[in-house]
């Protein structure tokens, strides 16, 4: 299906895929990607009155796999490590702890020579298109710096076609390729990073928080476009959204994380039919629906979300469960099988 919709790339493109790394597949079960007990902490400074130093935890032991094509989202508050988890597997920042593979490889400690091959087939797409983009260049210069960085075309002829080709490719004419950012709207800005993240024609796409910065209306057109694409180009791609609602329409699984650790995992649709976290339950309350078959009361969940730094003994969300009893300080509940393909982290069996 790629090569077949990846035709305008070209020769030169296609045997700059066969780098060493490029040549690693994942076998017939093995995951795109895997992420074994991820960790990240930051230290933070320990107060105006405080020699120490603080460490704040911003993923805390997170595991899961991403099948080949496959499109899983990571939905939870602000502050609930989803986009410390992007960047860890794009290698943008260092894991603390824990282990990433792709396509079968340990990527975790890779040197950067081999960091930048794997890039070719990893990118991202940032979330606020109006500080991802350089303004003081043209569209076409962005759009096509990955392809000098990795020296992907020969000449400036060769890859103002493939730019342009891009262009079309994301619903851009490419006669707006001679504009600069501040020429295009928020949505246009959007498209023009989504061309950028695949102008080195990556399998594997990172999407942090595509749409949170744009128009309701617009968010429609981008969330379309990036679903077109993935069936298409055959992409597979972590799409992290705070939306459970945007989460749902493009994701196959859904991973629903809250102060750096998972509550749940489940298919998509049948995680937010029936969720069976009551962290979920409270995410799926808030977002308004049309269907009467979903309409589900309102919680409201008390205070905010408690400081990575000192979090909760136990599960890190029973100061905000409605359901919080005294064994839920305890011990931090294991991510435990509660149906096909559902698992969750709660020590109680009858809640939901």
């Amino acid at each position: 299906m790629r090569s077949a919709a990846l035709k305008w790339l070209g020769p030169q493109m296609t045997s700059a895929r066969l780098s060493p790394m490029s040549e690693a597949r994942p076998g017939p079960s093995e995951p795109k990607l895997s992420v074994r007990n991820l960790k990240k902490s930051f230290e933070a400074s320990g107060g105006p009155f405080r020699a120490a130093r603080a460490v704040l935890r911003a993923v805390d032991d997170v595991s899961f796999d991403v099948g080949d094509g496959e499109t899983v989202g990571l939905v939870g508050e602000s502050g609930s490590g989803k986009t410390t988890i992007g960047r860890c597997i794009l290698r943008l920042i260092d894991p603390s702890d824990g282990e990433v593979r792709f396509d079968g490889e340990d990527i975790t400690h890779l040197p950067e020579r081999r960091l930048r091959r794997f890039r070719l087939r990893a990118q991202p797409i940032f979330q606020d298109p109006y500080s991802s983009l350089d303004p003081r260049m043209r569209a076409a210069d962005i759009v096509g710096e990955p392809l000098i960085v990795h020296r992907l075309a020969r000449g400036g002829a060769a890859r103002r076609e493939r730019v342009a080709d891009l262009f079309r490719l994301v619903g851009l004419a490419p006669e707006m390729m001679s504009r600069y950012p501040h020429e295009f709207s928020g949505g246009q800005r959007q498209r023009i990073g989504i061309a950028r993240a695949l102008a080195v024609e990556p399998s594997f796409i990172v999407a942090d928080e595509p749409v949170s910065a744009l128009d309701v209306s617009i968010q429609a057109q981008i969330v379309n476009l990036l679903r077109d694409l993935k069936q298409r180009l055959g992409l597979t791609m972590l799409f992290i959204a705070h939306d459970l609602a945007v989460v749902e329409y493009l994701s196959d699984t859904i991973i629903v994380l809250y102060l750096g650790r998972i509550m749940e995992v489940g298919p998509a649709r049948a995680l937010c039919a029936s969720p069976k976290h009551p962290y979920t339950e409270a995410l799926l309350s808030a977002v308004p629906s049309v269907d009467a078959t979903r309409n589900r009361r309102r919680i409201v969940m008390s205070g905010d979300i408690p400081s990575p730094i000192n979090p909760p003994s136990g599960c890190v969300f029973r100061t905000r469960c409605i359901y919080a009893q005294p064994a839920c300080a305890e011990a931090v509940p294991p991510l435990r099988p509660v149906g096909a393909g559902r698992f969750k982290a709660c020590i109680r069996d009858d809640v939901l």
